[in-house]
């Protein structure tokens, strides 16, 4: 595996990563740390920085992901509605908003699964430019008015929308019902059950969490997420995250494109595995996924008992997603097949 990865580096396959963990039945298998450029949320240009298995990291949109484990963990503590609940009797601040353009039918559940309906784009434009719609909502004056006033444009649970402000609107959930930040409620009763070490949750100058993109940790610990929950929601026997719900997570509800589909802030696919190099299908595999960009993924094959977390420095970038997938494919799953 490890030969498999210097030769795609070193024939410019894979660029700019900045750190891989690869764990297959609960051993570590391979991990591996470069140099590069980096940019942090919310700080900007970090300069060249030398990885090291304690390096934190933006996790980007794989916050999402983590953010969709907690609302599990605060709604069986109580503190969060569940997912069949009405979204505006949750925020009842904004009730002036409840009953206009179809308002009324949205649940947590569309919010959960990012099919609210409403108007919201921030794929046909660059984040650096102002009208992203994650972007207006970052500098908006009341980040979770801009997303509750978006107008419903299709009927609520119809299709899938790629939407920070979704992701938004559960942390403050979590918030408002556990009367802590998000990181501190991420520290308390997911990051420190875990054993991760330092983590980070950048925010703007409101003071509310970049809930859809600030989550900061390092690549070993990323890893350790997708380990729990390849065990169900457990470590060492002890539940975190219910498994209930980290079933929900990892059930797709929709389709997001035509090869992932989505469930509760996570992806969701079927990869062809077992031919050389994993590109031809010999049976597909079901794989949840984390995905941030610049090519930050965490890929999860309970088949396989497979974890693999990869951090990267491709922001911005159209070809961003290559790295990771060569990564998955060439290196790890053509290791295995040959195995």
């Amino acid at each position: 595996m490890e030969a498999r990865l210097d030769a795609a580096v070193t024939e410019g396959r894979i660029w700019n990563l900045h750190g891989l963990v690869v764990l297959r039945n609960d051993r570590l298998v391979l991990e591996h740390y470069f140099d590069g450029a980096d940019r942090a949320r919310g700080i900007g240009d970090l300069g060249r920085v030398s990885f090291k298995p304690d390096t934190l990291h933006d996790l980007r949109s794989c916050s999402k992901s983590i953010v969709g484990l907690l609302y599990g963990i605060a709604l069986q503590q109580g503190k969060v509605p569940p997912p069949q609940a009405p979204l505006f009797s949750a925020f009842p601040e904004y009730a002036d908003l409840a009953d206009k353009d179809g308002r009324d039918r949205l649940t947590i559940e569309h919010v959960l699964t990012m099919t609210m309906g409403t108007d919201w784009d921030e794929t046909s434009l660059i984040y650096s430019d102002p009208r992203n719609s994650e972007t207006a909502m970052d500098a908006a004056a009341d980040r979770y008015r801009y997303v509750l006033e978006r107008r419903v444009v299709e009927p609520p649970g119809a299709h899938w929308t790629y939407c920070g402000g979704a992701t938004a609107l559960l942390a403050r959930l979590i918030a408002k019902g556990s009367g802590q930040t998000l990181h501190d409620f991420a520290r308390e009763h997911l990051f420190d059950p875990l054993g991760l070490g330092p983590t980070e949750w950048a925010g703007g100058p409101d003071g509310e969490p970049f809930a859809a993109s600030g989550a900061r940790m390092s690549v070993r610990d990323l890893a350790r997420i997708g380990q729990m929950m390849l065990h169900g929601g457990q470590v060492a026997g002890r539940g975190v995250v219910p498994a209930d719900w980290v079933k929900r997570c990892t059930t797709p509800f929709v389709s997001a494109d035509e090869i992932r589909r989505y469930g509760y802030q996570w992806f969701v696919l079927d990869i062809g595995f077992g031919k050389p190099k994993g590109w031809a299908i010999g049976r597909l595999e079901r794989m949840w996924t984390a995905q941030g960009e610049g090519g930050q993924r965490l890929f999860v094959i309970p088949a396989l008992q497979l974890v693999i977390a990869i951090t990267a420095g491709n922001y911005m970038q159209a070809d961003q997603w290559m790295p990771p997938t060569r990564v998955l494919r060439e290196v790890v799953l053509a290791s295995i097949v040959e195995r």
